[in-house]
């Protein structure tokens, strides 16, 4: 069965940006209650049960109440720029997951219809083209607000977007090394034909999960909204609906993060232990069971969000750069260069991309992983003002003992 075509591609390209968009943004709002619902877990509390049954209600009376609030500017901010950071941040959020392919193709009367919105041959470039847009919703909502606090909150998060975009890139070239290809759709199937890349790209799969939770703003990386010290950070001028579209953004990060990380790591729409979703004659059961085994996948990194948030403090400022210029950069680009040479190694060796292939590459990845931990665990870098901080309280005690 050869693609849809013609005037068949127009609509059942207009249904599935209705769709995606609109499971999405349903997906962030179901999402708000379990986050909040998560956490009273985690802290032995209830968190909301009282608006609808267990509380399910409570996302739909929080966006009636933001869209009843009085909306409010500033008399002396920029009212163009102003009004339009809330979209520059919004807007990226939701396009960025348009090439990501969420399932098997889908036969339909009018041929094959692909998952993805787009299924752009230069899909990942497209992704790293958009999501690096979303900066300019913070910087620009700080700067317009006419407020100290709101600048220094975007200027702390512009400088923390673009330090962990880096790393994010550099981490993710090593899946392009080993796919191939820049094509989601083609760095799916060559999982499909080996192991799933977070296997021998596990170091960075790390770089690259860190980076994410650094780019969403989430903890303990949320220095942009460090209420102890910025108020609400770059959007404290907001309020209303302008203010909620900062935090629906957050959330479709979240869900497009996650799913970047089950396609360029996890296989994407791939059913583990089974080879029988990969290969055609595609069937709607095909494309159900596929759409089923990449949204749980995308679910448990989600609940993950939510746990971390819950579990590790914030760090401090100087720390989070530390981390990102000092240790991920470095440890990106430096296992950029190893797996390229490890796969040239093997190509050399004339050893075919299959099962073994991904298994040597493991290998190699487990080894530096292990390094990377051992070096990482010893407060060389980001715990080194701690070390210091005990190295001192140790010669103050010690020199208090001498006086005694």
């Amino acid at each position: 069965m050869s693609p849809v075509t013609g005037s068949a591609f127009f609509w059942t390209s207009v249904v599935k940006i209705l769709i995606v968009f609109g499971g999405i943004l349903s997906l962030v709002a179901f999402w708000t209650w379990v986050e909040r619902r998560g956490a009273g877990w985690i802290q032995n509390r209830l968190g909301p049960n009282r608006v609808g049954p267990e509380g399910l209600l409570q996302p739909a009376a929080d966006g009636l109440k933001n869209f009843l609030k009085e909306e409010t500017l500033p008399p002396f901010a920029d009212r163009f720029v102003f009004l339009l950071a809330p979209v520059m941040a919004f807007v990226p959020a939701l396009i960025t997951f348009a090439v990501v392919p969420f399932a098997s193709p889908l036969p339909t009367p009018w041929g094959l219809v692909s998952p993805a919105i787009a299924d752009l041959p230069v899909g990942f470039l497209y992704i790293l083209a958009i999501s690096s847009l979303g900066v300019y919703g913070v910087v620009l909502a700080g700067w317009s607000s006419n407020n100290k606090y709101s600048l220094l909150g975007g200027l702390r998060g512009s400088a923390q977007l673009i330090s962990y975009e880096v790393s994010m890139g550099l981490s993710a070239v090593a899946v392009l090394v080993l796919a191939g290809n820049i094509t989601m759709n083609e760095i799916v199937a060559r999982q499909q034909h080996s192991v799933w890349f977070v296997l021998p790209l596990s170091v960075a799969f790390l770089t690259f999960l860190i980076a994410s939770f650094a780019e969403t703003n989430r903890l303990p990386f949320d220095l942009p909204e460090a209420e102890a010290e910025l108020i609400a950070g770059y959007h404290t001028e907001y309020s209303a609906m302008k203010f909620s579209m900062f935090y629906i953004a957050e959330y479709s990060n979240m869900v497009t993060a996650s799913a970047l990380m089950v396609t360029l790591f996890f296989g994407g729409w791939d059913i583990p232990f089974t080879a029988w979703d990969n290969t055609p004659p595609w069937t709607v059961l095909k494309f159900v069971a596929t759409f089923a085994a990449f949204w749980l996948k995308v679910v448990a990194f989600l609940f993950a969000y939510v746990w971390v948030r819950w579990t590790l403090p914030r760090f401090r400022f100087d720390q989070l750069m530390d981390l990102g210029w000092k240790v991920l950069l470095p440890v990106a680009l430096g296992y950029v260069m190893v797996i390229a040479v490890a796969v040239w190694g093997l190509g050399a060796a004339g050893v075919p991309f299959g099962l073994g292939y991904g298994l040597i590459l493991t290998a190699v990845s487990a080894v530096l992983l292990g390094l990377l931990l051992w070096g990482l665990d010893r407060n060389r870098v980001i715990g080194g003002s701690a070390a210091r901080q005990r190295a001192r309280w140790l010669a103050d005690a010690a020199r208090q003992r001498g006086a005694a």
